[in-house]
């Protein structure tokens, strides 16, 4: 049976998506917002709207009982959690399903299955998905030098309940892994509650690439191919494509087939990820995670299947079989995304948030933008400093590249910094035309 209300427990421009995707659907919507975002546009279009606390995530978009409460008050159906935040929180999907209510994602077995990077290597190994060489948890000094001599340097050592590079050390030799170690693991504590870190083959010449998929609960699957991710700043995500520059069509095959094996194995309903590295050098690629919920990236992927995921990933959570062929799914040109962040990259990306004073957006044919601001509105200082994404299409890559250094040249947003001229400068570089940029490629522009 069809929803009839959503409540969101996000904000910003992921907020605003759902709104729409919702309302295309002929479900209502209940937003959930902090004393920060109250003039946020989600909160001015969405059908209800409940502030739930304070500034603070944990105060607010963090605060499960408040969240759990607004959906019981409003008598919503369903909670979509976008990305970020409690999108990939089992114990969030579990008390979800306590209470009677939809979590739009998997279950809280699948997110914990997934969401542990040991337990997720093993899963993806044992359905047939290559995975880079690595080991199981290392609990000792000992466990590590041991795994290092088998796999051979330089190594990576990874907290296993990771993100954002927060316990994760590269080790060229064995004075470096013992001190990286030690270290890794106190980080892994201080940041995740989780000291254990595992090690994988370190790539030199990596590209970050990334499977979109979809499943149901009818025992289908699908990917939208592949996206390329390798432009990153402390492995965080600037710039994204799609398709990769990198794959024929060959390679690009025994990649989606991979995912489509490895999500049948775990049997995953709703959007996810499974995101690989390429190792330029070799041609090879190696499952790294999974990210269980939708992504910010995933327009491009829609921009070049012309299949809107927002709807697909509700109408899975509703328990419909989805309306998709595979051999229908077809790629269509080529998507680029540029993250527009309040950062000003001349001071190392410093965030700066504030009022915007005038905003206008770029338009025209092949051009999306995805986005929560407007004239007069203040950033918060509390959340992540993404103001918009701004999307390209283009019938071949050359092409997109074009439109996209068009669409920054006109995207105007005066009052505070942005990452904008950062863009302008990619947009021009040899090394992103010709489609060989690694995941390194922002430390290569360093000092010029």
């Amino acid at each position: 049976m069809p929803f009839k209300k959503v409540l969101i427990a996000n904000r910003g421009e992921i907020a605003l998506r759902a709104i729409r995707a919702c309302r295309e659907l002929g479900i209502k919507t209940v937003i959930v917002y902090s004393t920060a975002d109250k003039e946020s546009m989600p909160v001015k279009l969405a059908d209800e709207k409940i502030c739930i606390g304070g500034p603070k995530s944990v105060e607010s978009y963090l605060n499960i009982s408040q969240i759990i409460a607004a959906a019981e008050v409003t008598g919503s159906d369903a909670i979509y959690p976008g990305y970020g935040f409690l999108s990939e929180n089992a114990t969030f999907s579990e008390i979800c399903k306590s209470h009677n209510i939809t979590f739009i994602g998997p279950s809280k077995e699948v997110i914990d299955m997934m969401g542990d990077k040991a337990t997720a290597r093993e899963t993806m190994q044992k359905a047939g998905v290559p995975i880079v060489p690595g080991s199981g948890i290392l609990a000792t000094e000992k466990d590590a030098i041991e795994a290092a001599n088998r796999i051979g340097y330089p190594v990576l050592i990874k907290a296993t309940a990771g993100g954002g590079g927060r316990g994760m050390r590269v080790c060229e030799n064995e004075k470096e892994l013992i001190t990286n170690y030690n270290q890794a693991r106190q980080e892994a504590k201080q940041a995740f509650g989780n000291p254990d870190v595992y090690m994988e083959k370190f790539i030199r010449n990596p590209k970050h690439i990334e499977v979109q998929v979809l499943g149901d609960s009818h025992g289908q699957a699908f990917h939208l191919f592949e996206r390329e991710c390798s432009i990153q700043r402390r492995h965080q995500k600037l710039i994204e494509e799609a398709t990769s520059p990198a794959l024929d069509d060959e390679k690009r095959k025994k990649l989606t087939d991979a995912a489509i094996k490895g999500i049948k194995n775990i049997g995953y309903v709703g959007a996810g990820t499974m995101e690989f590295i390429y190792d330029q050098d070799t041609k090879e690629f190696y499952f790294i995670e999974m990210n269980t919920r939708i992504q910010v990236e995933h327009p491009i992927s829609e921009e070049i299947t012309k299949i809107d995921l927002v709807k697909n990933q509700i109408i899975a959570a509703i328990g419909e079989k989805l309306p998709l062929k595979q051999e229908e799914i077809k790629i269509q040109g080529h998507a680029i995304e540029c993250r527009i962040n309040a950062e000003d990259p001349d001071k190392d990306f410093l965030p700066n948030p504030g009022k915007i004073d005038f905003l206008f957006i770029p338009g025209g044919f092949g051009i999306r933008v995805d986005t929560h601001i407007y004239s007069g509105y203040t950033l918060p200082s509390f959340y992540d400093s993404m103001l918009a994404k701004l999307i390209v299409w283009g019938p071949t890559r050359e092409e997109a590249i074009k439109r996209m250094k068009r669409a920054l040249s006109e995207f105007i947003i005066e009052g505070i910094k942005t990452t904008i001229p950062f863009h302008m400068k990619v947009m021009d570089n040899p090394v992103f035309i010709e489609g060989t940029h690694t995941t390194r490629f922002i430390d290569s522009l360093k000092g010029k």
